[in-house]
């Protein structure tokens, strides 16, 4: 990009070069004024003073088309003000905040486009900005719901300095239209789930409030949480074939884990697991398959190893358990 506007910068200067030049050599032959030039002949004049001299002898004689475009500018929808003295309540931001959604309102409703994300800044009396990103997750005018959205927020919103200045943008996009299929079935009010999930991170913390998903690692139970999407309009779409896990199911024996799982002493008998005692299962040891090893990590400070066995005991009780270190736990029972 620099390069390509450095020689559109170079390809301008030169141009200006040989109009100067042409303007030098009209005005050696006693050409002064448009009336003189357009008396010249074209031909003879392009081959003495080149294509440049030709354009200016067709714009001489208005031949030369050069149509005006209209560009508009983007329409900026924002909308800002600065507070004569310092508040310290949320009260006189919530009444600006709603001044503006109604701005909005009006504004984005006249030329057929909704809201899908809301930009708040909050200026305090050292200067500093607090910012935050609201996205729609269906797209919206209405109002009650937008400051609902805010005001949700800000219950819980605090600062150690007041509050001096406050700004709201909203980008616009066109309203989204789709036809839902007879089998299926979209989320039913995606903004008031998106409230639900802003007052529960506001309780227990954004890092406990999300979609649990796996880690790339042979672990057992190792996930990590992450944010919670769903876009506007997703769903659910039932098959004619059930799913793996469904069918798997129906096949396999399944286990159900203890979360988290049970302490327990196991006893043994030439290293191999003899007897089971625990606060859920107790128990002689009549067949077990195993050490499945498995460890990982190795090169950091969350290195980790554990060995499990699968255990059948006498009352016919089929367990998961493992040892990790001198610690034995059950993770769960078979069906």
């Amino acid at each position: 990009m620099k390069r390509s506007a450095e020689s559109n910068s170079a390809a301008a200067k030169n141009r200006e070069d040989e109009i100067h030049q042409i303007l030098e050599i009209l005005h050696k032959w006693g050409i002064h004024t448009l009336g003189q030039l357009v008396r010249l002949d074209k031909e003879q004049l392009r081959a003495r003073l080149g294509p440049e001299a030709v354009r200016m002898w067709e714009r001489a004689n208005g031949q030369s088309n050069r149509p005006l475009k209209l560009v508009r500018q983007p329409e900026s929808f924002e909308e800002s003000f600065e507070f004569e003295n310092e508040i310290e309540t949320a009260e006189p931001l919530l009444f600006m905040l709603r001044r503006f959604l109604q701005q909005f309102f009006f504004r984005l409703s006249a030329i057929y486009l909704v809201t899908k994300e809301l930009r708040l800044q909050i200026t305090f009396s050292n200067k500093q900005h607090y910012e935050r990103c609201f996205k729609i997750p269906q797209p919206t005018n209405d109002v009650d719901l937008l400051f609902q959205m805010l005001h949700t927020h800000l219950e819980n919103f605090k600062s150690e300095y007041p509050i001096t200045a406050v700004s709201l943008e909203a980008k616009p996009t066109k309203a989204s239209q789709q036809q839902f299929g007879l089998f299926e079935i979209p989320l039913r009010d995606p903004n008031q789930l998106y409230e639900t999930l802003a007052r529960l991170i506001a309780l227990l913390g954004s890092d406990r409030v999300g979609t649990p998903v796996l880690e790339e690692t042979h672990r057992s139970d190792a996930f990590q949480i992450e944010p919670f999407s769903c876009e506007a309009g997703e769903s659910v779409v039932p098959s004619g074939e059930p799913p793996d896990a469904l069918r798997t199911a129906h096949t396999t024996t399944a286990l159900r884990r203890f979360r988290p799982a049970v302490s327990a002493s196991v006893f043994l008998s030439e290293n191999i697991p003899a007897h089971l005692r625990s606060a859920k299962v107790n128990g002689k040891v009549a067949q077990q398959s195993g050490p499945y090893r498995a460890s990982g990590n190795w090169w950091d400070e969350k290195i980790w190893s554990r060995s499990e066995w699968d255990l059948q005991l006498e009352n016919d009780i089929l367990v998961r358990c493992h040892k990790s270190g001198e610690i034995w736990a059950i993770d769960g029972v078979y069906d």
